[in-house]
């Protein structure tokens, strides 16, 4: 779980934990006492999850954005821009060459948070890409 950070990666190794003993608690309930009780029980337990999710997705819609309204992370060689990119040459051997491409009208600012994250090399951006070379010995000619 690289890039997770600790309070989330905590919170999903409790969860497994806890499923884990709910799935043991309700086999031996099946093996040791009778199937009804076992069902009854499951009942409870889909219904607490179901709730739990339902916490969950409420807590997850209600968060509010990251300050300023933009995020952008970069990780194991990403390369990420909340904005655009343009006429940029990345990786060994890459080129630009040429006149650069006619810039767009400037569109409206995003109205809700901007969330960029680019891991393991790739290439994440909040906006435009144009003209630019990528990898290894690409070039863009005009």
């Amino acid at each position: 779980m690289a890039g997770v950070p600790d309070g989330r990666r905590l919170a999903a190794v409790v969860a497994g934990v806890v499923a884990g003993a709910v799935g043991l608690g309700l086999l031996a309930t099946a093996v040791l006492a009778d199937l009804d009780t076992a069902d009854q029980l499951a009942s409870l337990a889909g219904a607490a999850a179901g709730l739990i999710g339902v916490v969950i997705s409420v807590a997850a819609l209600t968060r509010s954005p990251p300050e300023g309204g933009r995020r952008v992370r970069a990780r194991g060689g990403g390369k990420a821009a909340g904005g655009s990119m343009r006429g940029n040459a990345l990786g060994r051997g890459s080129a630009v060459s040429g006149p650069p491409s006619a810039v767009p009208r400037r569109r409206q600012e995003p109205t809700g948070p901007v969330d960029v994250e680019a891991r393991d090399d790739g290439v994440a951006v909040g906006e435009d890409l144009i003209d630019n070379a990528f990898g290894d010995d690409s070039e863009r000619r005009r």
